[in-house]
């Protein structure tokens, strides 16, 4: 047999399995050692089966070999660039081929490339052309050119032009050109700019008159998968339920719709039902079931259908795939995380035998949002690999948990490492700068929001709201809510609740309406949020006709926080009795907060007899919370009854229970400044004493005097005074006074309440050194001007 006879043999047969390869590779290398000068059938073998090897590289020098390459090795090469994603090389291949040899395989090639590469405009420029230049188009033609019209189809005059195409070559019979008319006709429905339900109505109309025998199941599939995505869940369950055999892609179909739309018991139904039928269930079915338990955690027994479908997931599923475990075990764990069942999470996460990157940023968000940062810290180091949502989930579970300086470090630590942050975890470095207090770090990341364009998001808008508001400028947090281009009901909120803290109650008030006017639905934290501002402003009549407003118009029905908000306000106003009313008729018995609330206004307003009853009540409640303790010593140092306060110390010491030690910060110069009481631990703490001591023979020409009843211990009189003076906040106001410029405003932060001495204090040093100063404490915020408090004394 000589080389011609051989090559014609084998090359012929070439099936591409390994064996053929071989004998092929063999059959190419004889030809070379023999000296024989193969034909064009020959390379055209070879070249195809390089192609279909994935040896493009060895078939392109094959190719440029060939002195004329006929229309065959032309489009045989042009293909394999089509199948690999080169649509680069495909073209230039393209544009090399002679008008004259061109036919319609080469450019339903070059239009498919256009296709894998998600090009669809180019694709029907192509086709145009095509008919253009006399071309005829052939079903694979119009296969190719409406799936690469599915990617762009956002005008419904693209799917009719290649509708009456189709119809005008006859192969709308075609089932692969059927199904392609319907996914563009869907996917165009999909877009924002058309009518949806119009264009459906097209597809539907397409998908019925089609004979039935030519309907096959991709297209019963792309018309539910269709209204599914358009929200039309009633007309893809009529169509679900017409099908004459069950087909369990269309089945996952409406399963999701359905979880998407949060109709949970229709999709367990529908899921029953596809049991019942016989149809086999796969990942996608698993995983849209345990995202419905997932989102709806909180309600009753839906924790319990998760389990149950885990439990049918290890009797029932035998040899499941590495893609079945992997996306159903990661839906797993999202939907234990939820239900802040970590145990059973990091089970399921540690039995996985290959993770990916959701795997992990599923239950670091576990454990972040189960407030379990050391863990969170722990599988964050361990990570593999990190993209930006995982910065971006460990960044803001470090700011909402009080980790402040740690969020913002680890925000820079990304940049660092070349990661571009999102509007969310901009939004979480400034929660973290939100959280210290940090006004100047806070602005530097504002500059940087709007440098990249991120201050049109939601995200940083709203946290920037709340910056500002927590950073005592709530000059600047209006100013950002106004010009937000886009705002929720959280920007509202937030807006809101700034004005609320800083004791602007009727402002809030004013804000609220105009919310409910342009038809922003307040939630339940708006309520709490405008019965703050009523609360910090002393506006009961107010508080009451929104509290009534919730329930009646609204059907809001009122928390705990809410009722809290309502008598803790009524008690400051001193109307004890009505509070009492309140608390009688709530539908639930009163926890703690309602206790802490009657308590505080029983300490204003020295009512000791009710004051020892919300204490006791406190006690039993919380016996390990200091506070109650240190409201109830503080109400008997006030009568100088200190026989009782002793008594109250000896039972914090016996109970084990430890008084917060007061802290108070500011920050110069980008860095944060502490003092404690009595702090001796600050570098220039001595320089400080000595200016408070200046300050104070200030104060005392303008009428200043010490108030030591806020001293809870039995000393002389000058000691006091001198207890008073190494108040924390004292010593950061003083210290911000002198190292800020002349003229800046004081901004201090506390951890406690202030308390009554530093307040009057502080009116009387405004005046005195002609300043503002801010003092932001555990429970609002007090600007201090002219000698006096934006509070009006009440707080």
């Amino acid at each position: 047999m000589d080389v011609r006879d051989m090559a014609y043999r084998y090359l012929t047969q070439l099936n591409h399995t390994s064996a053929t390869q071989t004998i092929a590779r063999a059959v190419h290398a004889h030809i070379l050692i023999s000296g024989f000068k193969p034909n064009t059938f020959i390379l055209n073998r070879l070249i195809n089966f390089y192609c279909k090897s994935s040896n493009i590289t060895y078939a392109r020098k094959l190719f440029d070999k060939i002195p004329k390459p006929d229309i065959v090795a032309r489009t045989t090469l042009l293909s394999a660039y089509s199948s690999s994603g080169d649509v680069k090389l495909a073209r230039q291949l393209f544009n090399a081929i002679p008008l004259t040899i061109r036919d319609t395989v080469s450019y339903n090639a070059m239009i498919t490339a256009y296709s894998h590469g998600n090009d669809g405009h180019a694709a029907l420029n192509l086709f145009v052309q095509m008919r253009r230049q006399g071309f005829l188009p052939d079903p694979f033609t119009f296969s190719s050119v409406l799936s690469a019209l599915s990617i762009i189809a956002d005008e419904e005059w693209h799917c009719q032009m290649l509708h009456c195409e189709v119809i005008k070559w006859g192969t709308l019979s075609i089932p692969s050109v059927l199904n392609a008319l319907l996914s563009c006709y869907v996917c165009c429905a999909s877009s924002p700019l058309v009518k949806s339900s119009q264009l459906m109505a097209s597809a539907r109309k397409v998908f019925d008159e089609a004979p039935k025998n030519q309907v096959y199941e991709p297209s019963w599939t792309t018309m539910i998968a269709g209204y599914v995505r358009n929200d039309d869940l009633a007309a893809a369950r009529e169509l679900l339920d017409g099908m004459t055999y069950p087909i369990d892609v269309a089945w996952n179909a409406m399963i999701s719709g359905y979880v998407r739309r949060g109709l949970y018991e229709e999709a367990f139904d529908t899921f029953r039902r596809m049991h019942s039928m016989g149809m086999q269930e796969d990942e996608y079915t698993y995983t849209s079931l345990l995202s419905a338990c997932a989102s709806c955690s909180a309600r009753r027994g839906m924790f319990n259908y998760g389990r149950q479908v885990h439990g049918y997931i290890l009797r029932t599923v035998v040899e499941p795939s590495q893609h079945f475990v992997l996306s159903v075990s990661n839906a797993l764990i999202t939907f234990y995380t939820k239900y802040g069942r970590m145990m059973e999470a990091r089970r399921v996460f540690d039995r996985m035998p290959v993770r990916d990157i959701v795997s992990w940023n599923a239950v670091l968000s576990g454990y972040v949002n189960a407030r379990r940062i050391e863990e969170a810290n722990s599988i964050f180091r361990e990570m593999p690999e990190r993209n930006v949502l995982t910065w971006t989930v460990m960044i803001s579970g470090l700011a909402q948990n009080g980790f402040g300086e740690e969020g913002l470090k680890l925000f820079n630590q990304m940049k660092l490492e070349g990661l571009e942050p999102c509007d969310y975890a901009y939004a979480g470095a400034i929660t973290s700068c939100a959280v210290l207090g940090s006004l100047d770090n806070g602005q530097q990341i504002h500059s940087q929001v709007i440098r990249l364009g991120h201050d049109s998001g939601l995200s940083a808008g709203n946290a920037l709201i709340t910056m500002y508001a927590r950073c005592g400028v709530v000059e600047s947090a209006e100013s950002v809510f106004l010009t937000m281009p886009y705002v929720d009901s959280v920007s509202w909120n937030a807006m809101i609740a700034a004005l609320a803290q800083h004791g602007h109650g009727v402002q809030a008030i004013e804000l609220f309406e105009q919310m409910l006017k342009e038809d922003i639905l307040p939630d339940r934290i708006t309520f709490l949020t405008i019965l703050t501002a009523c609360n910090h402003a002393g506006l009961v009549k107010e508080a009451h006709h929104y509290f009534d407003t919730m329930c009646t118009r609204y059907s809001i029905t009122p928390g705990e926080d809410h009722y809290a908000r309502l008598i803790d306000l009524l008690c400051r106003a001193g109307m004890f009795s009505e509070a009492k009313s309140v608390i009688k008729a709530m539908p639930f018995e009163p926890g703690a907060p309602i206790w802490e609330a009657f308590l505080a206004g029983c300490r204003i307003h020295g009512n000791i007899e009710l004051g020892i009853q919300a204490a006791d009540r406190l006690l039993e409640l919380i016996p390990q919370q200091d506070g109650t303790y240190i409201i109830l010593s503080n109400m008997y140092a006030a009568l100088g009854q200190w026989d009782e306060v002793a008594r109250v110390r000896l039972l914090m010491r016996e109970r084990g229970v430890k008084k917060e030690p007061g802290c108070s910060w500011v920050e110069v110069e980008n860095m944060v400044h502490v003092f404690l009481a009595d702090d001796a631990r600050h570098p220039e703490v001595q320089a400080v004493y000595t200016y408070l001591e200046q300050l104070v023979h200030e104060m005392r020409k303008l009428g200043y005097i010490p108030d030591t009843k806020f001293v809870l211990h039995d000393m002389e009189s000058e000691h006091k005074e001198h207890a008073l003076s190494t108040h924390s906040e004292k010593l950061a106001v003083a210290y911000g006074i002198m190292k800020l410029p002349l003229g800046a405003t004081i901004r201090v932060f506390k951890n406690l309440r202030i308390c009554g001495d530093c307040h009057n204090a502080f009116k009387f040093i405004s005046k005195v050194v002609a300043r503002e100063i801010v003092v932001r404490d555990r429970k609002r915020f007090h600007h201090f001007k002219n000698g006096e408090c934006s509070c009006g004394n009440y707080w």
